[in-house]
């Protein structure tokens, strides 16, 4: 396995995803430093049943089929480490027949011992798992700098997923306030329309939009754009 400072990551990289998976690569390449007689490293946000949510990172490319094939069998250290809690070290994948399928692929890349470290954050589980060529190498891996590397990531992580969502929320709320005066328009014509207050006027338009499957801002601005006309059939039916 030739150079391990080369990052590659696992799956389809999209934008949501492209902090997550930089924030993987640079763990995976700085425990790499730090772990003696380590040869490569991947890591990995766990979880989700949905593969975007699953970011993953690796510090050569022969080691995304290491993540893969754990990801698909359901059976190897990721899934072990997710299922204790603590790490899971494979001390010599020659004699250990544990997880045939992740046992076949690391020979294969000539990976003879491996262990798989896992962080848990408000409800965010990072792993972080480190390879070498020789058995035996990495049984102090998971009390070594390593540790604090996927501490620190793990808490990033979370950081940065609770910022995302902050700014979607407030996405929501500015579409939310450029769509309220077209909103109050429509309540007021249907007012008069109905002869009702502001709040059956509104309920009136709320239920037009969940029964159109359209937004409630679309369905104020065709009231308006009308100024109610053509839609006094409709609008009575429903106040009743």
């Amino acid at each position: 396995m030739p150079d391990t400072g080369q990052l590659g990551y696992v799956g389809t990289e999209s934008p949501e995803s492209s902090l997550p998976v930089r924030r993987l690569s640079e763990l995976a390449r700085q425990a790499v430093r730090c772990t003696v007689d380590c040869c490569g490293a991947s890591s990995m946000v766990a979880g989700s049943e949905r593969a975007e949510d699953r970011p993953a990172a690796v510090t050569h490319p022969d080691l995304a089929g290491l993540v893969s094939v754990q990801l698909r069998s359901g059976d190897g250290p990721i899934p072990a480490a997710l299922e204790r809690g603590e790490p899971v070290d494979a001390t010599d994948l020659l004699r250990d027949d544990r997880w045939p399928d992740y046992r076949a692929v690391a020979l294969d890349s000539g990976v003879r011992s491996s262990v798989t470290i896992p962080f848990r954050r408000s409800g965010l589980t990072v792993t972080l798992s480190l390879y070498s060529f020789r058995p035996g190498a990495l049984e102090d891996a998971p009390h070594g700098p390593a540790r604090a590397l996927g501490d620190l990531a793990a808490t990033c992580l979370v950081r940065d997923r609770s910022y995302r969502a902050a700014l979607v929320e407030l996405d929501q709320m500015e579409a939310a306030l450029r769509s309220r005066p077209v909103v109050d328009q429509a309540c007021g014509i249907v007012m008069h329309v109905l002869g009702c207050d502001a709040d059956t006027a509104f309920g009136v338009l709320r239920r037009i939009s969940q029964g159109t499957n359209r937004k409630l801002s679309d369905v104020a601005s065709v009231v308006v754009q009308r100024r109610g006309r053509g839609l006094e059939q409709e609008l009575v039916s429903l106040h009743n």
